[in-house]
């Protein structure tokens, strides 16, 4: 049983949103057919390098790059008024002389380093500035102007470190010195970040995109609708439920909104939610999608690199957080669907569970293989591979034709995973020369300084410094970018501050997501007010309420890093974890009772006040605190409830002596 359409107008917005976040041009004929094998090609280099053979790092790496510059500029125009359906004679001088970078380290790496003893001549800085040029431009066509902006501000930075004030200054490098650093090393372009994008990241994009092309999100869409539809405020909890699948998967919560959205948004508006909350509502849950493992948009493979950790560790990681985020969401919109008296779906349009799993339940295989092979220790690659090959076998099993996997779909998967790669490849190559600045410089070492002396040792002032630096610095940016970025500036800070690690990580990569929703570059909250067709900034808001234990459970893992299975000192401890879910439960609940006002009825100022202490108090690590948040949220709910009553049984009598 397939879920009916909604019968609502999804208005001229919405294609212009989903048209935003398409991948360039829209190419016909041989052009077409150009960017086609080229996609192909660069999706089988990478199955065929990380399974077949073992190729050096730099020239996997190099190689990986070349291609993606040529899709870089062949998909994307120079300018959003720029030829939209074409190839340009600059767009093919670019890719020409992009390959022709990538083609001299290929035939002189080896010469450098071992022939000349790293000793570097004019035709090298030549290609090295030719090639950073071009990968500028290649991240301004693909990401805009953040990540080539800030790429070029720590050039500045490293060449004219000795004009810098205080402890920012640095003795500086010679322009030589950094392009043979960022070109000629796996120190920078072709360094950690863009190994992991053309290993790990790349094939999991592959294997989002076979899941794609067999039909896994009508499955997400149908189960989600199938569990949720019928619930108070249903269209809204399969939003959460549909969003927190597929955002893992694709790691943009742009992205996400676009495709979930343009059918979960008519959806909610249909039941009776209000524009803008509706398009919060997806906003913030595709949001969470990011930080959903086992995937999170990638940027798992890239914490576990900086952290020199077990993939495994981070997924276990990822679980307490996330489970808290979408608790909290659920509970917020089951509130306000219970405050407005808000109904589900109709039953005749929601499929039943047993019929979704029997026509297409065999396509949640694969993602429990990918789960079950990580969490048995086996490498993410291997996953990754194990994954593609299950969804080929679980898509041939399935009663629905329309699911399996052919030649030509297989085709599609590869083009359609190549381009997906564009942005999140040419963005770990850029962040490369951050990082080689960062290294070269000490600005990490800096930052850390700084936000240190400004907090003055208190713990709580330097996650708020932490916080808003991670939103500004993560604006607008792909999951990975965006985690790579607070990783290298944000995170020793905390480090330094004594936070643990991987709470620490998990720290700047949450806020870093949270910007998404948090104005004023709201990317994710402005696409779905696109679709609801609401007011974008009021949106925006809309969603940093909605989200806003989000924002609190990031402070969490930082004073209790129980919350990411690192326990403060031995080992983590079962009884341990349970009092610290079952205690951030409450407190979200209590949360979620205070932003919403309202539980049986609207609270009264003194109700809202006291959940919202009993939330603070339960979400610290202290057991005092968590037993005197316990006490006040009982005894306040208690007293709302009994109030609640009195007032009824007030109305009842009243209505029997006026009969």
């Amino acid at each position: 049983m397939s879920v009916k359409q909604p019968n609502v107008d999804i208005d001229q917005n919405n294609e212009e949103v989903q048209e935003s976040v398409s991948i360039g041009r829209a190419l016909k004929g041989k052009q077409q057919k150009i960017v086609a094998f080229t996609g192909i090609l660069l999706s089988g280099f990478a199955v065929y390098v990380n399974s077949f053979i073992n190729m050096q790092e730099i020239y996997r790496n190099v190689l990986f790059l070349a291609l993606l510059f040529v899709l870089a500029f062949l998909l994307y125009p120079a300018t959003k008024k720029g030829a939209n359906n074409r190839f340009t004679t600059v767009d093919i001088i670019l890719t020409i002389a992009s390959i022709a970078g990538s083609v001299y380290i290929l035939l002189f790496y080896t010469t450098i380093h071992v022939d000349r003893m790293s000793q570097a001549v004019t035709m090298d800085y030549i290609f090295a500035g030719i090639t950073v040029v071009l990968l500028l431009e290649a991240a301004r066509r693909t990401l805009g102007l953040f990540i080539p902006l800030l790429t070029s501000l720590a050039i500045i930075y490293a060449v004219f470190g000795p004009y810098f004030p205080g402890i920012f200054g640095h003795a500086g490098f010679s322009f030589e010195r950094l392009l043979y650093r960022v070109y000629m090393t796996t120190e920078g372009i072709y360094g950690l970040t863009l190994s992991i994008a053309s290993t790990y990241i790349v094939i999991f994009i592959l294997f989002g995109a076979f899941l794609s092309v067999s039909g896994a999100s009508k499955l997400f869409n149908d189960l989600a609708i199938a569990i949720a539809g019928q619930r108070r405020g249903g269209p809204a909890q399969v939003a959460v439920l549909s969003s927190a699948l597929t955002g893992s998967l694709n790691g943009s919560a742009v992205a996400n909104v676009a495709t979930t959205g343009a059918f979960t948004i008519p959806l909610m508006k249909q039941i009776g939610l209000k524009p803008r909350y509706a398009a919060a509502v997806e906003a913030t849950a595709s949001t969470g999608g990011m930080m959903m493992p086992p995937i999170m948009g990638a940027a798992a493979f890239i914490m576990a690199g900086f952290l020199g950790v077990s993939y495994s560790v981070i997924v276990l990681a990822a679980i307490i957080p996330t489970f808290l985020y979408f608790v909290a969401l659920v509970l917020a919109i089951d509130l306000e669907a219970k405050k407005h008296g808000l109904k589900g779906m109709s039953k005749d349009s929601i499929p039943q569970v047993w019929q979704v799993m029997k026509e297409r339940g065999v396509l949640l295989l694969p993602i429990i293989i990918v789960i079950s092979t990580l969490l048995m220790g086996y490498t993410p690659l291997f996953a990754g591979f194990a994954g593609i090959i299950s969804v080929i076998i679980a898509s041939w099993l399935t009663k629905d034709k329309e699911t399996r996997v052919t030649f030509a779909k297989i085709g599609t998967a590869f083009i359609d995973g190549a381009k997906s790669t564009i942005q999140v490849g040419i963005a770990c190559a850029s962040i490369g020369i951050i990082i080689a600045v960062v290294t070269m410089s000490g600005l990490g070492s800096a930052i850390a300084y700084n936000v240190l002396s400004i907090s003055s040792g208190m713990l709580w002032v330097a996650l708020l410094l932490v916080m808003i630096t991670c939103i500004v610095l993560s604006m607008g940016l792909p999951s990975t970018a965006l985690y790579i970025v607070v990783a290298v500036t944000a995170a020793p800070a905390l480090v330094e501050a004594g936070v643990n690690p991987i709470a620490a990580h998990f720290f700047v990569f949450w806020f870093g997501a949270l910007s998404n929703i948090t104005p004023p570059v709201a990317l994710a909250s402005y696409t779905a007010a696109g679709i609801a067709r609401a007011d974008a900034m009021k949106t925006s808001w809309t969603s940093v309420r909605l989200a806003l234990p989000g924002f609190i459970i990031p402070f969490m893992i930082a004073y209790n890093p129980t919350m990411v299975m690192q326990p403060e000192s031995g080992s983590v401890q079962v009884v341990a974890v349970a009092i610290t879910i079952i205690t951030s439960v409450l407190g979200v609940f209590a949360l979620a009772v205070a932003l919403t006002n309202y539980f049986s009825t609207d609270l009264v100022v003194l109700e809202r006040l006291l959940f919202f202490a009993s939330s603070l108090l339960l979400v610290s690590s202290g057991l005092l605190t968590n037993a005197l948040g316990v006490f006040i949220m009982a005894v306040t709910l208690t007293l709302h409830i009994l109030r609640v009553k009195k007032k009824k049984s007030a109305t009842e009598n009243q209505l029997a002596q006026g009969g």
